[in-house]
């Protein structure tokens, strides 16, 4: 085996399917039976849209149920605030899609599965590496048939913010702290409900909502920790300042009939100093957990895998091999979009999040549309939309 990836997110999956175009062995390790978990990111951001205009599966990602987003808004008291467009963005994409992940990582993975040395191995857990001389030299992993080992060239951790496979190989990440948690649920969406997926801010609470069409997918932001004190007060502590942000969802406010209903996401904001050993490679929030703010979670995990292919597909192709100098060469290019999106969700998290959490946000001194001001419009547009030093697909199609 020549690369083996333990992971079936949009890190790994893209990654996969990128390195199997150009030819490699590549055997992708998902530990879950499908991809159907819901409540994860599923914003596609043009920098993202770009990547599947280049391997020519835009076409057949559009044709996904998914709704458009070309502006951001946040919704206040005192009335709304049109805070970004990304009409006029270059590139052929001036909007967001959301997608349920779940349909991406299909799509994904389907147009992998077409090479012949691509392998999807599902309900496939990695759990520890194989070391030798001194290097990774593959994956330990258990199925429902028992534990097996698998032997590569080239080990590549893509399994999320709490990854394995990156404990195993003694790597820390450096904790940037956040100061919110989120509440994850879902209530029906009627006739007559806004169209628009949009911030809810408020007094000591922030709510984002996203229209599935049929119904709402809600996110409640809680401080840091609160998810225990707020389920002591029992469920109407979250029916409450649900029905009061969106009062057109007080009749239904009740079919949140306990805490069981609700996912918590534990927000973690941090990043690898290190991302790789001998023979082995973190990538996407194996490398660097990202916070909810921006919604750019999937697009900077996807650009992490574009990089590493164009970096490293050749070679692994060729037979030759994977020096921690190219590891390295691929962090140094990566990190720098890594600091500087996070320090950006640093400053939204401390100057806004936590001031609006904490009663302290106030919105009346903010001009009700951002993009009339056009420096206020520009930056943001490219930084949400397309991100710091955006990759494009340079690896090579066998």
């Amino acid at each position: 085996m020549t690369c083996v990836i333990a992971g079936g997110g949009p890190a790994g999956a893209v990654l996969a399917l990128l390195l199997a175009r150009a030819g490699v062995e590549v055997t992708l390790l998902e530990k879950h039976a499908d991809f159907l978990r819901d409540f994860r990111g599923d914003t596609i951001h043009p920098s993202t849209l770009r990547v599947l205009g280049e391997l020519g599966l835009a076409e057949e990602f559009l044709k996904l149920p998914h709704r458009k987003a070309h502006e951001l808004r946040l919704a206040t008291d005192a009335g709304d605030i049109r805070l970004a467009s990304l009409r006029g963005l270059p590139g052929g994409y001036d909007y967001i899609a959301f997608v349920p992940q779940w349909d991406f990582l299909t799509l994904v993975t389907k147009a992998a599965s077409a090479y012949p040395n691509f392998r999807l191995l599902m309900n496939a857990e990695a759990y520890d590496l194989i070391r030798e001389d001194g290097a990774v030299r593959g994956v330990r992993y258990r199925d429902p048939s028992g534990e097996h080992e698998l032997r590569a060239t080239l080990t590549v951790a893509a399994d999320g913010r709490r990854s394995v496979l990156r404990e195993r190989a003694g790597l820390v990440p450096q904790d940037l702290k956040a100061p919110m948690d989120v509440l994850w649920f879902r209530l029906p969406r009627h006739d007559g409900d806004p169209d628009d997926t949009f911030l809810r801010v408020s007094s000591g609470h922030m709510m984002v909502a996203i229209n599935r069409e049929t119904y709402w997918q809600l996110a409640y932001l809680i401080p840091k920790g609160g998810y225990g004190p707020l389920t002591e007060q029992g469920i109407d502590a979250l029916r409450r300042p649900v029905a009061t942000l969106l009062p057109y969802l007080a009749d239904r406010v009740g079919q949140i009939e306990g805490f069981d209903d609700v996912s918590v996401l534990t927000v973690a904001l941090n990043r690898l100093r290190r991302w790789h050993r001998p023979g082995f490679l973190c990538i996407g929030d194996a490398a660097h957990a990202m916070s909810p703010v921006f919604g750019v979670g999937i697009n900077l995990a996807v650009q992490d895998a574009v990089a590493a292919a164009n970096l490293l597909a050749a070679p692994l192709a060729a037979g030759r091999p994977i020096t921690e100098a190219m590891l390295h060469r691929l962090q140094r290019r990566r990190m720098l979009p890594t600091r500087i999106t996070q320090a950006a969700q640093r400053v939204v998290q401390n100057r806004v999040i936590s001031a609006a959490l904490g009663r302290r946000f106030d919105p009346s001194g903010l001009p009700r549309d951002v993009t009339r001001i056009p420096l206020l419009n520009r930056l943001p547009r490219r930084f949400i939309g397309l991100g710091v030093l955006p990759e494009h697909v340079k690896s090579p199609e066998s």
